[in-house]
């Protein structure tokens, strides 16, 4: 049986909501962290941090092993806008 190699380091994703309604929300799972936001918007990013995982498992892939451009394909897919820094 072959060894799988496994990545040296672990890759994490970090949602923070800015908008509140007074509750605190903090939702954690495998490889996601988020924080704060209104309901809807913390059930947003519930929603599509869980959507990523699902894509990231029916290509057999962690986080951990996908390139950048992969994974902004699969943002794109599940619906996240990729915002450019502006340039001053």
């Amino acid at each position: 049986m072959a060894n799988a190699k496994k990545p040296k380091h672990k890759a994490a994703l970090l949602g923070v909501g800015l908008d509140s309604d007074g509750h605190k929300r903090i939702t954690t799972g495998d490889n996601f962290t988020l924080v704060g936001g209104s309901n809807d918007t913390h059930e947003q990013m519930i929603e599509k941090a869980i959507k990523i995982n699902e894509k990231l498992k029916a290509r057999g892939k962690q986080l951990e092993t996908v390139s950048r451009e992969e994974f902004d394909d699969i943002a794109h897919e599940v619906g996240l806008k990729k915002i450019e820094p502006r340039k001053n």
